[in-house]
């Protein structure tokens, strides 16, 4: 068995992610990843099974490293409101401050092939997010629709931003942070 060098394995995810923003998922090869991350194709079998190991294996990651960093600062006596403002700024933040990140989970998000992987590993990431919108439907601060849709309508328009701004078409200020959270929260408030 060989030596695992962590090093080598964050070598290799991050030049994964980079090809896969480059090119997508589709066009990403073993061969294109070990040629990226200057190591043997037979290195990278070293960490991951196969290709479709590896990406379920980024995506998780990306998306837990998400959930810890949306909710950073969060504490269970804030007020609701204020606890839905941070989580939607942080939310933002987490996207504008991880572009190659934001881009594989975009990636990943929307791909058969990554729902097919780790449907029940995503869920179980995203309950944190659920949880707390289900406890502000239960105190009736949040509208009373289904909880997904609530996600939706508070989270969408902080995506759509870091699309467009990260293809150059909207300036980023505090103020448009501003609008964007005080939006989400018009669009969920009971």
């Amino acid at each position: 068995m060989r030596y695992k060098d962590e090093t080598k394995k964050e070598s290799i995810a991050q030049a994964a992610i980079q090809l896969i923003n480059e090119i997508g998922l589709a066009e990403t090869s073993m061969s294109k990843i070990a040629q990226k991350a200057g190591v043997s194709a037979a290195t990278i079998y070293v960490y991951f099974e196969n290709k479709n190991d590896m990406i379920k294996e980024l995506f998780l990651t990306v998306k837990q490293d998400m959930q810890q960093k949306i909710f950073y600062d969060i504490q269970d006596s804030m007020p609701t409101k204020m606890a839905f403002e941070l989580l939607l700024k942080n939310y933002m933040g987490y996207f504008l401050n991880n572009k190659a990140y934001f881009l594989f989970y975009e990636q990943c998000i929307n791909s058969p092939l990554v729902h097919s992987l780790c449907r029940d590993e995503a869920q179980v990431l995203v309950k944190p997010i659920m949880d707390f919108l289900e406890k502000g439907k239960a105190q009736y601060i949040f509208k009373q629709v289904d909880t997904y849709l609530i996600f939706v309508s508070a989270f969408s328009s902080a995506i759509q931003f870091a699309k467009n701004y990260f293809n150059g078409g909207y300036p980023l200020s505090d103020k448009v942070v501003a609008t964007i959270i005080q939006m989400g929260w018009d669009a969920v408030r009971a």
